[in-house]
């Protein structure tokens, strides 16, 4: 507390008048042999003594008066380097944050540059791609501007072999959202959708972060729960340099913004603040959960008729979706920080940053789609129609986004705290037109035509808070790290609301067996993740060269509590007549003990089947040798150990309801119990000082999720697809023992560094998966559209990767400003079906169909291709760029027996985007941008033999044109 209380006193009470009217020179030094800062370097003002000298960090600073100066870096056995034209202005910052020295093996003398030279943040970055021990890629926050991406989720899908599934969900290497892991700070997170296993990385906006690198090979001291890579976030912390930005934008659609047909409903008076004020509250949740199905209904003799009617009166009765007009999408952020020299070579910084960010959509022809095979006798292939919904969807999305941190740095130690909060909320409206087929009758249909009305809230809040240290030896010799990192997610789907009105002879009515009775349902979610780890590093010399030992621990704890509480409308004897207005549904005339007899009545069990606690134990211990053999090798060798133990506090539908025998209830129960150790290899050799060749081998796991290993029975009340949890049991499909993923790596890299920031690389991996976990259609559920993940067999994935990118000034002088970059990932999965899943298939197989033992992996894209051409003319500080992003056809719902399989469709996105900055220093931006030029749909479908291709999903985003404006103070 002492010494909190001296740094707050030195933070405010410090005199900065003396550096008033002066400049700031700040600078970082690196290794070229290995990326690494460099400890101890002189930085000396030529023909003066001003200087300093870097710290562990590699990081220095000189104050000198405003004027243009020549700065000499010199070290012991190193080269010196002569930096010219160092401008410095009054009050203002210099960064030079890329200076890279070289051993004086030969004697060469000094190198001479020009400050312009080296201030490029993607060159520092391209630096810690080459020196990395494992394969990794990257983007850093310089290019977030030049990009113009808003969000983490625009930004990443530049990295080579990385895609983002609905502008969310990362995939690398094409491997879907359960083979990624993304990271904070180094530490892990729980994610804000309780139905993905990975974190949406659009709640990041690009203001809130300083890189983002996707890692493809493992090193012991990460997690091992990722296949494809690990995305780690890295939020900005110690600012180099005073910042005082603000920033606004707008995004027009056409086919979106300003349309007189789109969906909406009377919310709470703090939706745009992106949670729920508690008009959407459930009425008396604690009777609702106690009584189970004694809900005060006319059947109980516990309440009375007003009881009845008071409670079921209390509901809000708004039903349907109403017509309004949408307006355009808009952002604005802010963003401080500054450092302040204190006494005694003491460092302290803050960083403060919010943003705001409105996103409307609206889909007029948007399709959910069921279908069916034929059987397998008949002649006939095309599929047959079990259920389409078509129609509008509109949707009105808040993320509201804030970070504050604080870091102080003294001469042999860092210590960093920051706190993140995001808020999200998301308001939806849906009328669709149903057809269940009455023509072409599909197997558990009754058909029929029906119209149903939809609408639903979802609020989702992260809390993140993080408390670091680093410690450096007075030699630099020895370095301790350790994080501890507690994350609080709390997600509330308040009232979701359908109501269906079944069609007889063109005649509105609600009919249990068709279109099903008006229901309502609220779901609950709160998580905690609270991670903590130490890692020590050893440096010392091998083989007469650098060397390091690595060693240290981790502990993961996670718990979820999870809950669902649903109601649906029932009546006693005859129905009103209804006009077809589902909110007249609820209305005091039909509710019991009125005319139309209706009431709210639980669809839940006691004790509830929709309810679970979870909790994860996971400890980890890990340690690792780098050495270099030869001059030119480095060897990176490692263990990693994980003990991991998840434990379900839950119950199937079979229990609730009472059959004690046959039905299932876990009392805090472990599902997971696994000690698993995970050895990594990775060795870099050198061919020339730029060329490297890469190979690594490592072992990786992917675990269920929490919803994954329940009994959670989960509708999307849009869709009205319905999750089931992987423990529930289906006689001759499913055992209800799901298991993790093992995977083995292994993966070769060549990579050429060419100058300004120009690069070549070609990989080849390989992976192999023992019992990979897959959406599958539950085959046996034929009324409704129900799906469950499962372990279908063994299978292997293997591929290649290219990337590029060039200056196209070897062409002419003219092209110097242009540049290209390119990469493309291309993926052969296979897995072996298990003898359940072929002979489900057998069973439908049509004369001339050879149907295999094996198919492609669920999740795995066979391809991913990003591309760009960019202008950047660093003299008038205006580039531009056109973008390209596509991924190949991917399996994504595993059909089997009557029910064919799912497969997105590529969606090929083709984005524009210009950035100006101006102003006397430049203080002014103007970014405008185009969004799916081409206008591409977003589309699944199901694909069976000589079948014509059937929906699953389609909607069209259209095409957007945003502008936006920053303001540097």
């Amino acid at each position: 507390m002492k010494i909190l209380l001296q740094v707050i006193i030195l933070f405010f009470g410090v005199s900065l008048n003396a550096f008033a009217q002066k400049g700031t020179i700040r600078g970082t030094v690196t290794d070229a042999a290995n990326g690494e800062p460099l400890f101890g370097v002189n930085a000396v003002i030529a023909g003066t003594t001003t200087g300093a000298v870097t710290d562990f960090d590699g990081k220095f600073q000189i104050n000198v008066e405003p004027g243009t100066y020549t700065l000499q870096i010199s070290f012991v056995t190193y080269q010196k380097i002569t930096i010219e034209g160092v401008e410095v202005k009054e009050g203002g910052v210099n960064i030079i944050d890329n200076i890279s020295m070289k051993e004086d093996v030969a004697q060469l003398g000094e190198v001479v540059v020009t400050a312009k030279a080296i201030r490029t943040t993607e060159a520092a970055l391209l630096t810690v791609k080459r020196k990395s021990t494992n394969l990794m890629d990257g983007i850093s926050s310089a290019s977030f501007r030049k990009i113009g991406d808003s969000d983490a989720g625009e930004a990443v899908k530049r990295v080579t072999g990385v895609s983002v599934e609905g502008g969310k969900y990362v995939y690398v290497r094409g491997l879907g959202d359960r083979y990624t892991k993304t990271m904070l700070n180094g530490v892990d997170i729980p994610g804000l959708d309780p139905d993905r296993n990975s974190l949406q990385i659009d709640i990041f906006p690009t203001n809130l972060i300083d890189n983002m690198v996707v890692l493809k090979s493992a090193v012991a001291e990460m997690p091992a729960d990722f296949t494809g890579g690990v995305v780690n976030i890295e939020t900005k912390d110690f600012p180099e340099e005073k910042i005082l930005d603000v920033s606004l934008g707008v995004s027009f659609n056409p086919s979106m913004h300003f349309n007189d047909n789109y969906l909406d409903y009377e919310g709470s008076s703090t939706d745009w603040l992106g949670f729920d004020n508690g008009s959407r509250d459930l009425p008396n949740p604690d009777l609702a959960r106690s009584i189970g199905q004694e809900y005060p209904a006319p059947t109980s003799p516990d309440f009375s008729n007003e009881e009845v009617f008071d409670y079921n009166n209390s509901f809000d009765q708004t039903l349907g979706a109403s017509q309004a007009t949408s307006f355009m999408d808009y952002n604005f952020g802010l963003t401080s920080g500054n450092q302040f020299v204190l006494p005694n070579d003491y460092k302290i910084g803050y960083i403060f940053s919010g943003s705001y960010k409105s996103t409307t959509t609206f889909y007029d022809d948007i399709i959910y789609g069921e279908y069916q095979k034929p059987g397998g006798s008949e002649e006939r292939t095309e599929l047959i129609t079990a259920n389409v919904q078509t129609g509008q969807q509109a949707s009105k999305n808040i993320l509201l986004g804030g970070l504050a941190g604080l870091a102080l740095k003294t001469p042999n130690s860092k210590y960093r705290f920051t706190a993140m909060h995001l808020q999200n909320g998301e308001s939806t409206a849906a009328q669709f037109a149903i057809n269940d087929d009455p023509e072409d009758l599909a197997q558990g249909k009754s058909g029929f035509g029906a119209t149903s009305d939809n609408i639903a809230y979802s609020e989702r809040s992260l809390t993140n808070y993080l408390l670091n240290g680093e410690h450096h030896s007075s030699d630099n010799a020895w370095t301790i790290d350790w994080k501890v990192s507690p994350t609080f997610s709390n997600i509330q789907d308040p009232d979701f609301r359908k109501a269906a009105f079944s069609l007889d002879q063109g005649e509105p009515t609600l009919a249990a067996g068709q279109a099903g009775l008006p229901y309502r349902i609220w779901r609950y979610l709160d998580e905690i993740n609270v991670v903590g780890k130490v890692d020590v590093t050893h440096s010392f010399e091998l083989f007469n060269d650098n060397s390091k030992l690595k060693f240290g621990g981790s502990y993961v704890y996670k718990e979820r509590d999870f809950e669902i509480l649903g109601y649906t409308l029932q009546f006693f004897g005859g129905q009103p007549d209804w006009s077809g207005d589902p909110n007249e549904i609820l209305a005091d005339e039909n509710l019991y003990p009125n005319d139309g007899n209706g009431f709210l009545n639980t669809i839940n069990t006691k004790p509830n089947s929709n309810a679970y606690n979870s909790t994860v134990d996971n400890i980890a211990g890990y340690t690792s040798f780098e050495f270099n053999p030869i001059s030119t090798l480095k060897v990176v060798a490692g263990l990693r150990a994980e003990n991991y133990v998840q434990r379900h506090t839950g119950r199937d539908t079979n229990f609730a309801q009472g059959n004690v025998e046959e039905g299932k209830n876990l009392e805090d129960e472990k599902v997971l119990d696994n000690l698993n150790l995970f050895p990594s290899l990775n060795t870099i050799l050198n061919l020339t000082e730029r060329q490297n060749l890469r190979f690594s081998y490592f072992k990786t796991i992917a675990r269920p999720s929490f919803k994954e290993l329940s009994f959670a029975q989960i509708i999307d009340p849009i869709s009205n697809r319905i999750f089931n949890g992987g423990l529930f049991v289906y006689e001759g499909e499913w055992d209800g023992n799901l298991r993790s993923t093992l995977v083995d790596n292994i993966d070769l890299r060549w990579e050429l560094f060419l100058d300004r920031d120009e690069l070549i690389s070609a990989s080849v991996f390989y992976k192999g998966f023992s019992d990979p976990i897959e959406l599958v259609r539950i085959r046996t559920q034929l009324t409704s559209n129900e799906y469950q993940v499962r372990n279908l067999g063994d299978s292997r994935a293997y591929g290649a990767e290219i990337e590029f990118r060039k200056s196209l000034g070897f062409i002419s002088p003219g092209l110097e400003n242009f540049s290209v970059n390119g990469n493309y990932t291309y993926t052969k999965s296979l897995l072996q079906m298990s003898e359940t899943e072929y002979q489900s298939r057998l069973d439908y197989e049509k004369p001339g169909e050879n149907i295999d033992e094996t198919r492609p992996m669920a999740g795995q894209a066979p391809y991913v291709i990003n591309a760009g051409i960019i202008y950047d003319d660093i003299d008038k500080s205006f580039d531009a760029g056109i973008f390209y992003n596509v991924q190949g056809p991917t399996l994504v719902v595993v059909g089997g027996s009557l029910f064919p399989d799912v497969y997105t469709e590529p969606f090929h996105s083709v984005n524009f985007n210009l950035n100006k900055r101006f102003g006397a220093n430049e203080q002014f931006s103007l970014n405008v941008s185009v969004n799916n030029i081409l206008g591409d749909v977003r589309e699944e479908f199901y694909k069976a033999y000589e079948s014509s291709d059937q929906y699953f999903n389609r909607r069209d985003p259209g095409t957007s044109f945003g502008v936006g404006f920053g303001y540097s103070f």
